[in-house]
């Protein structure tokens, strides 16, 4: 937690001047991007919710996505974190949705990819932004804080970005 806590303090004064509020959805990362989000004095400025959707199950219940929409974006990609990002953000309407999906390990997925594998995703005000993260790692926890570091980071720049 604690490498995720820094990127977490600069996000926070971010979203608090614009006004802005989040809400995030992760998978693999297992609520450690909403705890790093939390852990900063004045959360309930911006922090309006999260969930771990690690399931397809969770994701139809939680988010609200039906099978139609999951099937049509491949397992473990880009898409579809853009996907639960956006589908968060429209559940509680924030200004931002951010996702994380991957393989923490030991292995890796049914779908062929190895552990270490994730996507993350930031939809925001005129904002769609994702990345491929590949630590190349098969330790769980390791792969847990990068992912989440991953996603925070990449909020960061896009907060960064449209000022």
């Amino acid at each position: 937690m604690d490498t995720l806590l820094p990127t977490a303090h600069r996000i926070a004064p971010l979203l608090k001047a614009r006004r802005d509020t989040v809400a995030v959805a992760e998978s693999s990362a297992g609520g450690l991007i909403s705890a790093a989000l939390l852990a900063v004095p004045g959360a309930s400025a911006y922090f309006l919710g999260g969930t771990v959707v690690y399931t397809k199950r969770a994701r139809r219940e939680l988010l609200g996505l039906t099978d139609d929409q999951m099937a049509a974006v491949p397992p473990g990609t880009e898409a579809l974190a853009l996907l639960l990002a956006g589908a968060m953000r429209e559940q509680l309407g924030t200004d931002w949705g951010i996702a994380e999906i991957g393989a923490t390990g030991p292995t890796g997925t049914s779908y062929g990819y190895g552990a270490g594998h994730a996507c993350v995703a930031v939809v925001g005000p005129e904002v769609q932004a994702s990345l491929t993260l590949e630590t190349g790692l098969s330790d769980r926890e390791a792969n847990m804080r990068h992912f989440a570091q991953a996603l925070l980071r990449l909020f960061e720049q896009q907060l960064q970005l449209i000022g």
